[in-house]
C-alpha cells in the first residue's frame, strides 16, 4: 500500500515516547498480566494470548498480540465475526468490556509495531477493500485506542469510523493524543460501545457501500 506522505512535526518524538511508555507500563502492570493469563489458563480455552497478522504502517503485516477472548473452534472462525457470540468465554466477555484483552498490545508499542494513540488496526482482507479515502488511515501506526474508539468503539458505523481514523491522521499531536487518552479512561469506565448491535463483538466490512458496524 502507497501512503500519502505529510509532515507531523509530533511523530518522531511520538514513536520514541509511545516505546518508553509501554515498556513502563509493560514493568508496572506485570502482576495485572500474569493473574489475567492464570485465569484464562484455567478457563482451559486454549492459548493464552491470541496472534493475528494485521496490516501496521503503511499497511505493513504485523502480528498483533492479545489476551485470548474466544474458545478456538475452526468451522466457526470461517464464518468470521458472525460467529463470535457463540466463541466468547464468559472471562473474555469481561476483558473486552474493561479492554483488559488489548494490554498484550503494549508488547506491540514497545515493539515499534503500533502505538498507544491510532487507528485500531483492522484485518488484512480490508485493504484491498479501502477506498484512497480510507486507506490513509495507515499514514501513521495503529494503535490501542483512537478517535473512533472514544466516539463510538464498535457501536458506530464504519463511514463514521473511517473519517475519525483520517481525522486522526490530519489532526495528531500531543494536545490530540492527550485529549483521546482522557476520554479513553471514561469509555472503558462506562462500557460505551464494547458491541455492535446484533454482535458480540464487530460486523465485517465488506467495501465502501457496506452498512456494516465497525470494528474496535
Amino acid at each position: 500500500m502507497t501512503a500519502r506522505s505529510s509532515h507531523r512535526p509530533w511523530t518522531p518524538t511520538k514513536h520514541a515516547l509511545d516505546r518508553i511508555v509501554a515498556v513502563a507500563l509493560l514493568i508496572l502492570l506485570a502482576p495485572l498480566l500474569v493473574v489475567i493469563a492464570l485465569a484464562i489458563r484455567c478457563e482451559g480455552v486454549g492459548p493464552v494470548v491470541y496472534r493475528q497478522t494485521r496490516p501496521g504502517l503503511h499497511g505493513e503485516p504485523f502480528q498483533i498480540i492479545k489476551f485470548r477472548s474466544m474458545r478456538p473452534d475452526p468451522e466457526l472462525e470461517r464464518r468470521g465475526t458472525e460467529g463470535d457470540h457463540l466463541r466468547i468465554t464468559r472471562l473474555g466477555r469481561l476483558l473486552r468490556a474493561s479492554s483488559l484483552d488489548e494490554l498484550p498490545n503494549l508488547i506491540n508499542v514497545a515493539r515499534g509495531e503500533m502505538s498507544i494513540i491510532g487507528p485500531r488496526p483492522l484485518l488484512m482482507s480490508y485493504l484491498e477493500l479501502y477506498d484512497e479515502h480510507q486507506a490513509r488511515r495507515h499514514e501513521v501506526r495503529p494503535g490501542m485506542t483512537g478517535l473512533a474508539q472514544v466516539n463510538g468503539r464498535n457501536d458506530s458505523d464504519w463511514a463514521t469510523r473511517f473519517d475519525l481514523d483520517v481525522e486522526y491522521v490530519d489532526r495528531c499531536s500531543f494536545l490530540l493524543d492527550v485529549q483521546i487518552l482522557v476520554a479513553t479512561v471514561w469509555t472503558v469506565i462506562t462500557g460505551r460501545g464494547v458491541s455492535a448491535p446484533g454482535h458480540a463483538t464487530m460486523g465485517t466490512f465488506r467495501g465502501t457501500d457496506d452498512q456494516a458496524i465497525a470494528a474496535r
